[in-house]
């Protein structure tokens, strides 16, 4: 199909929509923003795993339909995917084929020789994405400082392209020692892999991320190699679909790093938006953080699978490497997200011996928990709100689904059976196992960020987020919790707000002495030449900010942290400035730093940021001290007993507006739980501010 034209950026900006959409395991979020009026319109659509884009195409007719939307109009299109990152949970990548020097075929064998569970003497190494016999060591060797040892045997290169191909190999990872300071083996070999065998595709190291450590820099490059055809499939799907509907906006991609980047480069650098979905849950979190005068919140993301968690401290995401996707680490920037295995469909069972256990198995958005009538019969979290009653009483998801409670309660009767209580004591459990997950997860999140939850705000979004977020929150003593107006499509938003963000990195390995500036200063320039020069690829015509960091250590260490620096004191030559801003990360992190100890720079690395668009939001006119009446009282099961509480509506909820727990907030994008104790406001925002009493 021939694409329209796309339009130029000036002409975009003079249209009247920008959309973010966000795929997750149960649905696809859509928030969609008219720039002129500030209005926001949003919805969720079921995902269709069996016919991805589907849901896609319906979200936007459904939009045209009751909002108004015209295709043609769409300036900004910024699209979140787990396409990537479940086809590296659930093993469906492609064949590859690793080529690396010979005598180190065991690269991924050997990793970094730590167990996978310390404290399991049972535990194993996952099965690793390219087989042994896939791996083939190629005669050449460069040294440490980038000098030639040993040119490839270009024939060995040759046999080893057959060899793989006749084995079914789709694609080719080079990966040789010390490419991170020297790329000319791995492009001489790639080279020839074209030359020989031109149908396999091929992704050396040092074009991935050119970074000393060969595990590290390999995995990265096999990762991208792994998802790239599934991932590249999709983008053009996708590119297709939306012009045939009308949409001249180029498609936007949300990254890893909480950035976006556009769909032809999304095609190659795969690995980049392996977690592109929660990190734009953190972008948007930390958008509404700032516009509601919240400097530290921890963000709750629960979505039907999985609960994830982030720190946002000075307003601003917290970055860092070695995230794990499925069984293996990611070591690309990333905003930084802890995850564990409890969502709305997580699973509750009963094991061997009696214990009630919640997930981490899910019963996903097909068929869904029981109570969303899709043919699920396994007691899950949403299950288990639905039997204490805070879940059922208006529809969910913008009218596509209607929890039945006899359906939720027949499922978590038949566990409630095997532990000897009644429904609503099972479903309470389910849900306080679900919550004792979570803390501790929380608590080595906080532990590892030197942080104390208490003065923190909770924020809570996703579908599930603000059903358990209220009550997470009280088990820290967190100062209070906030929840945004639309809080099902904050990750959505989050592609709306995000900027362009461009990671890069120069290993340089080396003292931080006078002797030394010259290798910085002009890693530097090359650095900031590449992230300018990205930019203008991705068209960007605004603002533009260049962030420098050093992964520094003290001569010894094993591992390095990410210090930011300011490139004014590289080009000054002030040495003391850096020397002491790593002693000042170090004493943060670690409560201790050696002011005599000597120092060593292992990396730069520069982002380089391009503004994205600033959102105006329509504000409604405030109406102090108004008390908030409840459309009815519902029976909830709380504390052993049944108590009749409020039930709000969200859409009727004004600026200065109060009202007490317990009480439930129905919307229609998810539902809000507010524990008893707890006493809510509504500022100027439309968000819900909670504070507890007791």
């Amino acid at each position: 199909m021939a694409r329209a034209a796309p339009l130029k950026e000036h002409e975009r900006e003079q249209q009247d929509w920008k959309i973010g959409v966000d795929i997750g395991g149960t649905f696809i979020d859509f928030c969609a923003l008219e720039t002129k009026s500030g209005r926001v319109a949003s919805l969720k659509v079921l995902t269709t795993p069996d016919d991805p884009g589907a849901e896609l195409m319906k979200g936007l007719s459904l939009l045209t339909e009751r909002e108004g939307l015209d295709p043609a109009a769409v300036s900004r299109f910024v699209h979140g995917t787990t396409v990537g990152i479940n086809t590296v949970i659930q093993r469906r990548g492609v064949s590859l084929a690793l080529l690396t020097n010979a005598g180190f075929e065991d690269v991924l064998e050997l990793a970094r020789l730590r167990m996978a569970d310390v404290y399991s003497l049972f535990c194993s190494r996952p099965d690793q994405l390219i087989a042994r016999d896939m791996i083939f060591g190629i005669p050449a060797r460069l040294r440490a400082d980038g000098s030639e040892a040993l040119a490839p045997d270009l024939s060995a290169v040759a046999r080893a392209a057959a060899d793989a191909k006749s084995k079914g190999a789709a694609g080719v990872i080079v990966s040789f020692l010390h490419s991170w300071r020297n790329d000319a083996q791995e492009a001489a070999v790639r080279a020839e892999i074209e030359r020989v065998a031109p149908e396999l595709f091929v992704f050396t190291s040092s074009e991935v991320w050119p970074v000393i450590r060969e595990y590290e820099r390999t995995t990265t490059a096999i990762l991208n190699g792994y998802v790239h055809p599934r991932v590249a499939g999709y983008l053009t799907a996708l590119e297709d679909k939306l012009a045939s509907r009308g949409v001249t906006a180029p498609a936007l991609l949300t990254k890893s790093n909480g950035g976006v980047m556009n769909a032809a480069e999304g095609k190659r650098s795969c690995v980049q938006m392996l977690l592109s979905g929660t990190a734009s849950g953190v972008i948007g979190a930390a958008w509404l953080a700032r516009r509601a005068g919240e400097k530290h919140v921890l963000t709750l993301d629960i979505g039907g699978t999985s609960a994830d968690f982030a720190l946002i401290i000075d307003g601003q995401p917290q970055f860092g490497t070695g995230e794990l996707i499925g069984e293996f680490p990611l070591h690309i920037p990333s905003v930084s997200v802890s995850s564990i295995g409890i969502g709305g469909g997580s699973i509750a069972s009963v094991d061997a011996h009696g214990v009630l256990r919640v997930g981490p198995e899910s019963a996903g958005s097909t068929p869904g928990p029981a109570c969303y009538g899709r043919g699920g019969q396994h007691a899950t979290v949403t299950d288990a709100m639905a039997v204490c009653g805070w879940l059922g009483h208006s529809q969910m998801a913008y009218g596509q689904l209607q929890i039945d409670v006899s359906l939720a309660r027949a499922a978590v009767a038949s566990l409630a059976e095997k532990i000897g209580r009644t429904p609503e004591q099972a479903a309470q459990a389910i849900l306080d196992v679900a919550i004792s997950e979570m803390f501790v997860e929380v608590e080595k999140l906080a532990s590892r960020a030197g942080v104390d939850l208490r003065e923190f705000t909770l924020m809570p979004f996703g579908g599930g987020g603000p059903m358990l977020g209220a009550f997470l929150a009280r088990e820290f003593r967190m100062a209070n919790v906030i929840g945004p107006p639309r809080p099902g499509v904050v990750s959505a938003l989050g592609g709306l707000v995000a900027d362009l963000r461009g990671d890069f990195i120069r290993t340089v390995f080396t003292e931080l002495t006078p002797d030394a500036l010259p290798l910085l200063q002009g890693s530097l320039d090359s650095l900031s030449v590449e992230g300018r020069s990205w930019l203008a690829k991705q068209e960007h015509v605004g603002s533009a900010t260049l962030n420098l960091s050093a992964d520094m250590r003290y001569v010894g260490q094993s591992f390095e942290i990410e210090v930011p620096i300011l490139a004014r004191w590289l080009e000054e030559a002030d040495l003391d400035a850096i020397e002491q801003a790593f002693h000042a990360m170090h004493e943060r992190l670690y409560d201790f730093h050696d002011p005599d100890g000597e120092i060593e720079i292992v990396n730069l690395r520069l982002a380089a940021i391009g503004a994205g668009p600033t959102l105006e939001l329509a504000v409604e006119a405030h109406v102090e001290g108004a008390e908030m009446k409840p459309e009815r009282h519902i029976p909830v099961f709380i504390g052993n007993a049944v108590e009749d509480i409020g039930l709000y509506r969200r859409d009727l909820l004004r600026p200065g507006g109060h009202f007490s727990g317990p009480a439930i907030v129905a919307q229609e994008d998810t539902t809000f739980a507010i524990p008893p104790g707890t006493e809510v406001k509504v500022d100027k925002h439309l968000n819900l501010q909670l504070t507890f009493s007791e």
